[in-house]
Protein backbone atom coordinates (compact mmCIF):
# COMPACT_ATOMS: atom_id res chain seq x y z
CA UNK A 1 0.00 0.00 0.00
CA UNK A 2 1.16 3.53 -1.08
CA UNK A 3 0.68 6.59 0.01
CA UNK A 4 -2.59 8.78 -1.99
CA UNK A 5 -1.67 11.16 -4.95
CA UNK A 6 -2.89 13.87 -2.30
CA UNK A 7 -0.68 13.47 0.04
CA UNK A 8 2.45 12.97 -2.22
CA UNK A 9 1.63 16.91 -3.28
CA UNK A 10 1.23 18.04 0.27
CA UNK A 11 4.90 20.04 1.07
CA UNK A 12 6.49 19.88 4.18
CA UNK A 13 4.59 23.13 5.26
CA UNK A 14 1.23 21.25 4.63
CA UNK A 15 2.52 18.49 6.95
CA UNK A 16 3.26 20.41 9.66
CA UNK A 17 0.64 22.69 9.72
CA UNK A 18 -1.34 19.11 9.72
CA UNK A 19 0.24 18.01 12.77
CA UNK A 20 0.25 21.06 14.81
CA UNK A 21 -4.41 21.50 13.79
CA UNK A 22 -4.78 17.73 14.77
CA UNK A 23 -4.04 18.60 18.49
CA UNK A 24 -4.21 22.72 19.34
CA UNK A 25 -6.35 24.31 16.80
CA UNK A 26 -6.16 27.51 18.01
CA UNK A 27 -9.71 28.72 20.13
CA UNK A 28 -9.04 32.53 19.50
CA UNK A 29 -11.09 35.10 17.16
CA UNK A 30 -8.58 34.87 13.79
CA UNK A 31 -7.26 30.95 14.43
CA UNK A 32 -5.87 30.71 10.61
CA UNK A 33 -3.88 34.17 11.36
CA UNK A 34 -2.29 32.71 14.16
CA UNK A 35 -1.07 29.29 12.18
CA UNK A 36 0.14 31.87 9.96
CA UNK A 37 1.86 34.26 12.01
CA UNK A 38 3.73 30.58 13.53
CA UNK A 39 5.03 29.83 10.17
CA UNK A 40 5.58 33.15 8.23
CA UNK A 41 3.03 33.28 5.80
CA UNK A 42 -0.25 34.79 5.19
CA UNK A 43 -3.54 33.99 6.59
CA UNK A 44 -4.60 33.46 3.35
CA UNK A 45 -1.99 31.25 2.45
CA UNK A 46 -2.67 29.18 5.44
CA UNK A 47 -6.48 29.23 4.70
CA UNK A 48 -5.97 28.22 1.22
CA UNK A 49 -3.72 24.98 2.57
CA UNK A 50 -6.20 23.82 4.71
CA UNK A 51 -9.25 24.02 2.35
CA UNK A 52 -7.26 22.64 -0.65
CA UNK A 53 -6.77 19.85 2.27
CA UNK A 54 -10.32 19.62 3.00
CA UNK A 55 -11.15 19.55 -0.47
CA UNK A 56 -9.17 16.80 -1.70
CA UNK A 57 -10.35 14.49 1.34
CA UNK A 58 -7.26 14.41 4.03
CA UNK A 59 -8.58 16.42 6.23
CA UNK A 60 -12.73 15.06 7.06
CA UNK A 61 -13.39 17.78 9.39
CA UNK A 62 -12.34 20.54 12.11
CA UNK A 63 -14.50 20.60 15.23
CA UNK A 64 -14.93 19.80 18.75
CA UNK A 65 -14.24 16.26 19.81
CA UNK A 66 -16.53 15.11 23.28
CA UNK A 67 -16.39 12.32 25.63
CA UNK A 68 -19.04 10.61 24.48
CA UNK A 69 -19.44 9.49 28.57
CA UNK A 70 -19.52 13.05 30.31
CA UNK A 71 -22.37 13.47 27.87
CA UNK A 72 -24.60 10.48 29.48
CA UNK A 73 -24.38 8.83 26.32
CA UNK A 74 -23.36 5.08 26.85
CA UNK A 75 -21.55 3.16 23.85
CA UNK A 76 -19.73 0.39 22.88
CA UNK A 77 -17.31 -1.70 20.49
CA UNK A 78 -19.85 -4.23 18.76
CA UNK A 79 -18.02 -7.47 17.04
CA UNK A 80 -20.21 -9.18 14.25
CA UNK A 81 -19.60 -12.38 12.88
CA UNK A 82 -21.29 -11.97 9.29
CA UNK A 83 -22.02 -14.04 6.54
CA UNK A 84 -19.04 -12.69 4.02
CA UNK A 85 -21.65 -12.44 0.97
CA UNK A 86 -23.87 -10.48 3.48
CA UNK A 87 -21.16 -8.11 4.60
CA UNK A 88 -22.43 -5.39 2.57
CA UNK A 89 -26.13 -5.32 3.05
CA UNK A 90 -25.83 -6.14 6.87
CA UNK A 91 -22.95 -2.90 7.35
CA UNK A 92 -25.81 -0.69 4.95
CA UNK A 93 -28.50 -1.63 7.63
CA UNK A 94 -26.27 -1.11 10.74
CA UNK A 95 -24.52 2.23 9.34
CA UNK A 96 -28.57 4.13 9.18
CA UNK A 97 -28.57 3.49 12.97
CA UNK A 98 -27.10 7.75 13.92
CA UNK A 99 -24.99 6.05 16.81
CA UNK A 100 -23.11 3.98 14.63
CA UNK A 101 -20.00 6.04 13.83
CA UNK A 102 -17.02 4.19 13.12
CA UNK A 103 -17.89 0.61 10.51
CA UNK A 104 -15.00 -1.53 9.20
CA UNK A 105 -14.37 -4.79 7.92
CA UNK A 106 -11.51 -6.53 9.65
CA UNK A 107 -9.79 -9.75 9.09
CA UNK A 108 -11.31 -11.89 11.75
CA UNK A 109 -13.76 -14.31 12.20
CA UNK A 110 -15.64 -11.50 13.85
CA UNK A 111 -15.23 -9.48 10.62
CA UNK A 112 -17.24 -6.54 11.13
CA UNK A 113 -16.60 -3.80 14.04
CA UNK A 114 -18.72 -0.91 14.46
CA UNK A 115 -19.03 1.36 17.31
CA UNK A 116 -22.52 2.39 18.90
CA UNK A 117 -23.28 5.41 21.17
CA UNK A 118 -26.75 6.14 22.35
CA UNK A 119 -28.42 8.95 24.37
CA UNK A 120 -29.61 8.28 27.64
CA UNK A 121 -32.58 6.42 27.98
CA UNK A 122 -31.99 4.50 24.87
CA UNK A 123 -31.56 0.43 25.36
CA UNK A 124 -28.37 -0.81 23.89
CA UNK A 125 -29.39 -4.43 24.24
CA UNK A 126 -32.92 -3.75 22.03
CA UNK A 127 -30.72 -1.85 19.09
CA UNK A 128 -28.54 -4.98 18.83
CA UNK A 129 -31.03 -7.51 19.14
CA UNK A 130 -32.70 -5.88 15.91
CA UNK A 131 -28.88 -5.42 14.36
CA UNK A 132 -28.46 -9.18 15.23
CA UNK A 133 -31.41 -10.75 13.41
CA UNK A 134 -30.27 -9.60 10.07
CA UNK A 135 -29.85 -11.75 7.57
CA UNK A 136 -26.76 -12.85 7.44
CA UNK A 137 -25.31 -12.38 11.03
CA UNK A 138 -24.16 -15.14 12.89
CA UNK A 139 -23.22 -14.10 16.29
CA UNK A 140 -21.82 -11.15 17.69
CA UNK A 141 -20.13 -10.11 20.97
CA UNK A 142 -20.42 -6.58 23.26
CA UNK A 143 -17.15 -4.83 24.01
CA UNK A 144 -18.01 -2.05 26.21
CA UNK A 145 -14.82 -0.03 27.58
CA UNK A 146 -14.24 -1.50 31.16
CA UNK A 147 -11.46 1.06 31.59
CA UNK A 148 -9.89 3.93 28.98
CA UNK A 149 -6.40 4.41 29.11
CA UNK A 150 -5.78 6.69 26.17
CA UNK A 151 -7.96 7.87 23.31
CA UNK A 152 -6.41 10.59 20.77
CA UNK A 153 -5.54 9.59 17.22
CA UNK A 154 -2.48 12.36 16.01
CA UNK A 155 -1.30 11.23 12.35
CA UNK A 156 2.72 11.89 12.07
CA UNK A 157 2.63 13.83 8.52
CA UNK A 158 6.08 14.79 8.83
CA UNK A 159 8.56 11.89 10.12
CA UNK A 160 8.28 8.44 8.74
CA UNK A 161 7.11 5.82 10.61
CA UNK A 162 9.06 4.96 14.11
CA UNK A 163 11.30 1.54 13.76
CA UNK A 164 11.95 2.03 17.58
CA UNK A 165 8.90 2.75 19.49
CA UNK A 166 9.27 4.00 23.00
CA UNK A 167 7.12 4.94 25.87
CA UNK A 168 7.58 8.25 25.70
CA UNK A 169 4.10 9.72 26.41
CA UNK A 170 2.57 11.19 29.28
CA UNK A 171 -0.74 9.50 30.36
CA UNK A 172 -3.43 12.21 31.11
CA UNK A 173 -5.69 10.92 33.61
CA UNK A 174 -9.12 10.14 32.81
CA UNK A 175 -11.90 10.78 34.25
CA UNK A 176 -15.19 9.33 33.69
CA UNK A 177 -17.69 10.76 35.62
CA UNK A 178 -21.10 11.82 34.25
CA UNK A 179 -21.38 15.71 34.15
CA UNK A 180 -25.21 17.49 34.80
CA UNK A 181 -25.62 19.36 30.66
CA UNK A 182 -28.47 22.37 31.02
CA UNK A 183 -30.00 22.97 27.62
CA UNK A 184 -27.51 26.08 26.53
CA UNK A 185 -24.88 23.53 27.53
CA UNK A 186 -26.46 21.48 24.84
CA UNK A 187 -26.57 24.19 22.26
CA UNK A 188 -23.18 24.64 22.70
CA UNK A 189 -22.14 21.06 22.28
CA UNK A 190 -24.38 20.88 19.37
CA UNK A 191 -22.90 23.98 17.66
CA UNK A 192 -19.18 23.42 18.45
CA UNK A 193 -19.59 19.85 16.76
CA UNK A 194 -20.26 20.96 13.29
CA UNK A 195 -17.70 21.29 10.93
CA UNK A 196 -15.18 24.89 10.91
CA UNK A 197 -15.82 27.18 7.96
CA UNK A 198 -12.62 28.21 6.44
CA UNK A 199 -13.22 32.15 6.71
CA UNK A 200 -10.69 34.53 8.88
CA UNK A 201 -13.60 34.41 11.97
CA UNK A 202 -15.11 30.79 11.73
CA UNK A 203 -15.73 31.15 15.62
CA UNK A 204 -18.28 34.53 14.95
CA UNK A 205 -21.33 32.84 13.78
CA UNK A 206 -21.53 30.25 16.37
CA UNK A 207 -21.30 32.76 18.88
CA UNK A 208 -23.98 35.01 17.58
CA UNK A 209 -26.18 31.80 16.92
CA UNK A 210 -25.45 30.99 21.09
CA UNK A 211 -26.55 34.85 21.57
CA UNK A 212 -22.98 35.14 23.24
CA UNK A 213 -19.41 36.68 22.87
CA UNK A 214 -16.75 34.63 20.63
CA UNK A 215 -14.37 35.40 24.26
CA UNK A 216 -17.44 33.70 25.86
CA UNK A 217 -17.61 30.73 23.50
CA UNK A 218 -14.00 30.45 23.99
CA UNK A 219 -13.95 30.37 28.00
CA UNK A 220 -16.55 27.65 28.09
CA UNK A 221 -14.71 25.54 25.44
CA UNK A 222 -11.52 25.68 28.26
CA UNK A 223 -14.16 24.76 31.19
CA UNK A 224 -15.37 21.98 28.76
CA UNK A 225 -11.88 20.49 27.98
CA UNK A 226 -10.68 21.30 31.68
CA UNK A 227 -13.64 19.09 32.80
CA UNK A 228 -12.95 16.24 30.50
CA UNK A 229 -16.51 16.66 28.48
CA UNK A 230 -14.23 18.30 25.65
CA UNK A 231 -11.75 16.47 24.69
CA UNK A 232 -10.14 18.94 22.34
CA UNK A 233 -11.02 20.88 19.22
CA UNK A 234 -9.05 19.46 16.55
CA UNK A 235 -8.85 18.82 12.32
CA UNK A 236 -9.76 15.17 12.05
CA UNK A 237 -7.97 13.52 9.70
CA UNK A 238 -9.26 10.53 7.36
CA UNK A 239 -6.12 7.85 7.72
CA UNK A 240 -5.75 6.68 4.57
CA UNK A 241 -6.62 9.32 2.37
CA UNK A 242 -2.93 11.24 4.80
CA UNK A 243 -1.46 7.90 4.03
CA UNK A 244 -2.05 5.82 6.75
CA UNK A 245 -3.27 2.76 5.26
CA UNK A 246 -2.73 -0.04 7.91
CA UNK A 247 -5.39 0.78 10.30
CA UNK A 248 -4.32 -2.27 13.11
CA UNK A 249 -6.33 -3.20 15.85
CA UNK A 250 -3.65 -5.12 18.12
CA UNK A 251 -6.20 -7.08 20.73
CA UNK A 252 -3.80 -8.50 23.83
CA UNK A 253 -4.45 -11.22 25.83
CA UNK A 254 -2.87 -10.18 29.14
CA UNK A 255 -3.34 -11.29 32.89
CA UNK A 256 -5.55 -10.11 34.82
CA UNK A 257 -3.43 -8.84 37.53
CA UNK A 258 -1.18 -6.65 35.56
CA UNK A 259 -3.82 -5.40 32.85
CA UNK A 260 -3.80 -1.80 34.51
CA UNK A 261 0.20 -1.65 34.48
CA UNK A 262 -0.12 -2.71 30.51
CA UNK A 263 -2.45 -0.95 29.89
CA UNK A 264 -0.92 2.28 30.98
CA UNK A 265 2.34 1.01 29.46
CA UNK A 266 0.92 0.64 26.13
CA UNK A 267 -1.08 4.53 26.19
CA UNK A 268 2.36 5.59 26.65
CA UNK A 269 3.50 4.63 22.97
CA UNK A 270 2.93 7.56 20.84
CA UNK A 271 1.99 5.17 18.28
CA UNK A 272 -1.30 4.39 20.00
CA UNK A 273 -3.91 6.52 19.45
CA UNK A 274 -6.41 4.04 21.72
CA UNK A 275 -5.89 1.58 24.45
CA UNK A 276 -9.20 0.08 26.67
CA UNK A 277 -9.43 -2.61 28.70
CA UNK A 278 -13.14 -5.01 27.18
CA UNK A 279 -14.88 -7.69 28.56
CA UNK A 280 -13.84 -11.61 27.32
CA UNK A 281 -16.01 -14.18 26.17
CA UNK A 282 -15.19 -18.51 25.65
CA UNK A 283 -14.81 -17.60 22.05
CA UNK A 284 -12.90 -14.01 22.54
CA UNK A 285 -9.82 -14.59 24.84
CA UNK A 286 -8.55 -11.00 24.43
CA UNK A 287 -9.16 -8.03 26.95
CA UNK A 288 -6.79 -4.88 26.42
CA UNK A 289 -7.58 -3.53 23.20
CA UNK A 290 -4.91 -0.81 21.24
CA UNK A 291 -5.08 1.25 17.96
CA UNK A 292 -2.06 2.24 15.74
CA UNK A 293 -1.94 3.45 12.25
CA UNK A 294 0.89 2.96 10.17
CA UNK A 295 1.87 3.72 6.15
CA UNK A 296 2.00 -0.49 5.57
CA UNK A 297 1.51 -3.34 6.34
CA UNK A 298 4.33 -4.34 7.04
CA UNK A 299 5.10 -1.42 9.72
CA UNK A 300 2.35 -2.33 11.67
CA UNK A 301 3.65 -5.56 12.10
CA UNK A 302 7.01 -4.32 13.24
CA UNK A 303 5.63 -1.91 15.65
CA UNK A 304 3.29 -4.33 17.04
CA UNK A 305 6.21 -6.77 17.74
CA UNK A 306 8.74 -4.27 18.98
CA UNK A 307 5.99 -3.14 21.45
CA UNK A 308 5.34 -6.90 22.26
CA UNK A 309 8.80 -7.34 23.35
CA UNK A 310 8.81 -3.85 25.15
CA UNK A 311 5.70 -5.19 27.58
CA UNK A 312 6.84 -8.61 27.42
CA UNK A 313 2.95 -9.64 26.38
CA UNK A 314 3.06 -12.24 23.19
CA UNK A 315 -0.14 -13.50 23.00
CA UNK A 316 -1.83 -10.86 20.91
CA UNK A 317 -3.19 -10.84 17.37
CA UNK A 318 -3.30 -7.06 14.55
CA UNK A 319 -7.08 -7.27 13.54
CA UNK A 320 -6.37 -4.53 10.12
CA UNK A 321 -9.14 -2.75 8.03
CA UNK A 322 -9.44 -4.05 4.80
CA UNK A 323 -13.00 -2.01 4.64
CA UNK A 324 -14.44 1.32 6.37
CA UNK A 325 -18.23 1.06 5.75
CA UNK A 326 -18.57 3.98 7.60
CA UNK A 327 -16.55 6.95 9.95
CA UNK A 328 -18.06 9.87 11.05
CA UNK A 329 -18.68 11.58 14.50
CA UNK A 330 -21.51 11.22 16.68
CA UNK A 331 -23.67 14.04 16.66
CA UNK A 332 -24.94 14.48 20.02
CA UNK A 333 -28.64 15.79 21.33
CA UNK A 334 -29.90 16.24 17.15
Amino acid sequence: MTESIQVNRLDLLDRKILNEIQWFFPLIDRPFLDIAKRYNISEIDVMKRISYMKGNGIIRQINAIFDTRKLGYKSALIAFAVKPEKLTSVANEINKHPGVSHNYERNHEFNMWFTLAIPPGSDMKIILDKMSSLDGVIKYRLLPTLKMYKIGVKLDMVNEDSVNPKPTDKIKELNPEKIHLSDSDKDFIRELQKDLEIIPEPFRKSACKLNITTNDLFEKAKKFEKVGIMRRYAAILRHRDAGFTANGMIVWKVPNDIIDDIGYKLASFSQVSHCYRRPTYPDWEFNLFSMIHARSIESAEKIAKEISDIIKINTYKILFSSREFKKERVKYFE
